[in-house]
């Protein structure tokens, strides 16, 4: 049995969004904290799910597989939990995604059986499913007018300039088949407009990275 100061420490690791102290109790008692590492897998494409994942610190990248070529569909961040493994648990189905660590990530993870009582019992469980059904809505919408509308150019600089500005540098490390994998196209593609970029001055190339004009 935990100890008050455990559970307390607990409890403060968890999103503010969940206020009823009943909801706090019962998370910590089903509920259990993993670190994962870079590049693990958290959720693999045809997985029976029977856990749900909150993402404490960190991030994971969640994406498809189609033809050996990567469809990033969102990523799930502090607070947040997977819509494709919240769909999976309420229609007792398999995942039909990856779910990797983009970095290194803390995550809470508790049983699916647990996500219908919650709605019933708990309305800030309640307004957080859906809010997270929302966001991505509103994000996916978003992807999908991107690739219908904006030209490879466009998406690859705004991912860049949205990159950087993130992580507060102009020094981006990333390589082609990554930037080819987060805008669902090949590898030839990016390099040829990379190449294009640093020809207008937009950019310089260098191995492994690249650092925005």
């Amino acid at each position: 049995m935990k100890s008050s100061a455990e559970k307390k420490e607990l409890v403060s690791k968890l999103p503010l969004a969940f206020v009823e102290t009943g909801l706090q109790e019962e998370m910590i008692a089903f509920g259990k904290f993993m670190l994962v590492n870079k590049g693990d897998t958290i959720v693999s494409e045809g997985q029976y799910l029977d856990f749900l994942p909150i993402v404490i610190k960190g991030e994971i990248r969640v994406f498809q597989m189609k033809d050996d070529r990567e469809i990033l569909l969102y990523y799930v961040r502090k607070g947040q939990t997977c819509m494709m493994s919240l769909s999976a648990a309420y229609f007792n189905n398999n995942s039909t995604s990856y779910g990797v660590a983009a970095e290194p990530s803390e995550i809470f993870v508790f049983p699916t059986r647990l996500v219908n009582e919650w709605q019933l019992k708990y309305p800030s469980w309640n307004a957080f499913l859906i809010q997270t059904f929302r966001s991505r809505y509103d994000e996916l919408l978003s992807a999908f007018e991107s690739a219908a509308f904006d030209t490879v150019e466009q998406r690859l600089m705004a991912y860049l300039t949205t990159r950087a500005n993130k992580e507060n540098s102009k020094k981006i490390v990333v390589s082609h088949q990554s930037l080819a994998s987060e805008l669902g196209t090949s590898r030839v593609v990016i390099s040829r407009i990379l190449k294009a970029f640093e020809q207008q001055n937009k950019l310089q190339l260098f191995r492994g990275y690249l650092i925005l004009k």
